[in-house]
């Protein structure tokens, strides 16, 4: 649970972040390496310093550089540029979505907040950005993590950038697009026979031993910095909305951990006044796979008791079966008045084609899910129509490109003649 690495190097006199503090029983620790409480074993996540944050203003951030570090002064490392570990993510497109909107009769504007822009084409970015730099403040020669594939993508290319070795591991069926963007960057690279949670149970297993004392795992030891990354995402729906929050949200779960740092990020920006809250507030709405909706199931079920599952189907980037932060995320969603739906292979399909022919969006088969939900919560009644609604797009489609393979292709095939091509119809 915790490093020998344990005493903080992170530096509190340009950091906002004050201690660890346990989401359970709300003990508190020291800035180190910990990601779980020695009182409940229950998750920490990083606890600030109000006042300090109350101090940002908008034309701070404005002023700020064209990534997530224009938000260091809300973020727990980062704030001195030469401390960073960083492939400068951030500032991803929000795209208006009118004709997905009206296809799927969302009155109100309708945006999907695209992070396959992101240097290695998917969110995790961001939270590896913030994590590794932390992870440097703290020591650690050597970083490492489980993953489903994009985290291990994002993990290796910032250990090439900053020179700094690396060792990920991945379950041994991923999509072969996310083992080659991970392999390419020349870390070790360790395919372990067996699901995510087998990975992860492994990692936490590897973090105790001597061996990897020096190692940090972005989502193990250093967790609750990684996590905080993700906020990045909700700063910069507001910013780039003029400043304001929109009443709905639709957003991808795995772990749960996405959805609850959105959640908290808008929460954050009201109370240091950088933003009013909607008339009404903000609904959360989270989006699963049916081969693995472990946190979904269990609002349908209207319980806390989150029964892990072993996943399947073709959203691996979502197959966490045993989410660490489901029951916050069944939280953020019942506070909010959201709602959670799942989507089956064929609706997750169907949603990757319709976002790219309505948008120019290209989505992993996780943006598959978010699209597909989204649908289904229209036509449930359980998403207001009239309400503006921001989706969230996780990854880039090329690196699970098999998903839609067999389904898209040619739509003519003809001899290289203006015969052929206007015995095909395309002259008219």
């Amino acid at each position: 649970m915790t490093s020998t690495l344990a005493a903080s190097g992170i530096d509190t006199t340009a950091s906002p972040a004050r201690a660890l503090v346990c989401r359970a029983c709300t003990a508190r620790y020291p800035l180190a390496a910990q990601h779980a409480c020695y009182e409940c074993f229950g998750p920490l996540e990083v606890d600030y310093d109000t006042a300090a944050l109350a101090r940002v203003t908008r034309e701070q951030i404005e002023a700020g550089p064209q990534n997530i570090w224009r938000y260091a002064a809300l973020l727990p490392a980062g704030q001195d540029p030469s401390t960073r570990v960083t492939v400068d993510p951030g500032l991803t497109p929000l795209v208006a979505a009118p004709n997905l909107a009206a296809e799927l009769g969302i009155t109100a504007p309708l945006w999907v907040k695209d992070d396959s822009a992101n240097p290695t084409h998917s969110f995790k970015d961001r939270v590896v950005s913030v994590a590794l730099t932390a992870a440097r403040a703290l020591g650690f020669t050597r970083f490492a993590c489980a993953s489903t594939g994009n985290l291990a993508n994002s993990v290796a290319a910032h250990a090439a950038r900053a020179g700094v070795p690396s060792v990920v591991f991945i379950p041994s069926d991923l999509e072969a697009g996310k083992v080659v963007t991970t392999a390419v960057y020349g870390g070790e690279l360790v395919a372990v026979d067996g699901s995510y949670d087998d990975v992860n149970r492994l990692c936490g297993e590897l973090v105790e031993t001597d061996e990897f004392e020096d190692t940090a795992f972005v989502n193990v030891n250093v967790r609750p910095y990684y996590a905080e990354g993700s906020k990045t995402l909700g700063y910069e729906v507001a910013e780039q909305l003029g400043w304001r929050i929109p009443a709905q949200v639709v957003i991808p779960m795995a772990s749960g951990e996405l959805l609850t740092k959105i959640d908290k990020a808008f929460s954050e920006l009201v109370e240091i006044g950088l933003v009013e809250a909607p008339v009404g507030g903000w609904k959360v709405f989270g989006a699963q796979s049916a081969g693995c909706n472990p946190i979904a199931a269990a609002l349908h079920a209207d319980t806390d008791v989150i029964t892990p599952v072993r996943p399947t189907g073709i959203a691996k980037s979502l197959n966490i079966g045993d989410p660490a932060a489901g029951l916050y995320a069944l939280e953020a969603v019942r506070r909010t008045d959201g709602w959670m739906e799942y989507a089956d292979d064929d609706e997750i399909r169907d949603g990757i084609r319709l976002l790219a022919r309505t948008t120019g969006v290209f989505a992993e088969t996780a943006g598959g899910v978010t699209v597909a939900v989204l649908r289904k919560l229209v036509e449930s009644g359980r998403l207001d129509p009239a309400a503006e609604t921001v989706v969230f797009n996780t990854g880039e489609g090329l690196k699970t490109i098999d998903a839609v393979a067999g389904q898209v292709g040619p739509t003519h095939r003809i001899r290289p003649s203006l015969r052929a091509a206007r015995d095909a119809g395309l002259l008219g």
